[in-house]
């Protein structure tokens, strides 16, 4: 028998993958029936090998693309999110009513909860929705497992094209404090823009003895803005570098395989990561694991 939302199964460890599947038919008949504007979402159970709750030393960064909605986008994107369940992930191209959605489907039918801090950088209606004179907001999230303190958003002087900016928060990851920034810079071929902000974002990095920075830069590794980044801190890809363009070491995180999305590390050092490519987005899930201490 389905449950309702507010009935919603939270799986037990060791088979969230299976009630997952299984609440997951349940929404497609609830919402499908409802009506929602939305349109029902596609079931789709995790894979065997899904984290069974939250990794603790794990963070992840996804450009989750707008426009690239559809009906049941955003119920895929709870899934990715779900499969890898880190403990801290920062969205770009987050419409505030995508992610509430988001984080709704990760409780409810994945049982994993999230505490949610947004950086908007601008109010858009053909974006994000709602009404001519309510329009959402657009910009950064963080999810996180953990409270997250010390919220400070902001906007870059100069977005370009378009409003940028990034957003911090401090929280902990692997059971130690770290400030989290996520950001996303200014659309390819505005170079001279993106270097302003990276000179922004590197102050506020260069403040921190532990930080995360994550988030898509739109910029190769050997792009020359890109320069004061590659002086604070490393990339969770140890392999990747300026000097390793050209070469294989760089993995790929958009779909048109350029480097645009990295992790940035500063006083932490990274044990594993993955890209994974994903149907619902133009820029792949990227996570990645921590050392301890």
């Amino acid at each position: 028998m389905c449950v309702n939302l507010g009935e919603a199964i939270v799986p037990r460890r060791g088979a969230r993958w299976a009630a997952g599947a299984m609440t997951a038919v349940c929404l497609v008949l609830l919402l499908g029936s409802s009506g929602s504007s939305g349109g029902a979402p596609l079931a789709r159970p995790l894979p065997l090998d899904a984290a069974e709750e939250v990794v603790p030393d794990r963070v992840g960064t996804w450009n989750i693309c707008n426009p690239c909605g559809g009906s049941g986008h955003n119920f895929g994107r709870a899934t990715e999110i779900a499969t890898y369940a880190p403990q801290v992930i920062g969205l770009q191209e987050a419409c505030v009513r995508d992610v509430e959605e988001i984080r709704t489907y990760l409780e409810e039918v994945y049982g994993l909860v999230y505490r949610v801090a947004y950086g908007s950088v601008l109010r858009n209606w053909n974006r994000c929705g709602g009404l001519p004179w309510r329009p959402g907001g657009f910009g950064q999230a963080i999810l996180s497992a953990a409270p997250m303190t010390d919220r400070e958003s902001v906007e870059y002087p100069d977005g370009g094209s378009e409003d940028r900016g990034y957003l911090a928060v401090t929280t902990r990851v692997g059971g130690r404090p770290v400030r989290v920034i996520n950001t996303h810079l200014a659309q390819r071929r505005q170079e001279e823009v993106r270097a302003g902000q990276v000179g922004v974002l590197a102050a506020e990095v260069a403040r921190h003895e532990r930080a995360i920075v994550l988030g898509d830069f739109n910029a190769v590794p050997d792009a020359p803005e890109l320069g004061p980044m590659w002086a604070l801190a490393s990339d969770t890809d140890s392999g990747c570098d300026p000097s390793t363009v050209g070469t294989d070491a760089c993995a790929a995180t958009t779909d048109w395989n350029s480097t645009f999305d990295y992790m940035f590390l500063r006083g932490i050092t990274a044990r594993t990561h993955r890209v994974r490519p994903s149907p619902y987005s133009d820029h792949h899930l990227l996570h990645t694991d921590l050392n301890q201490g």
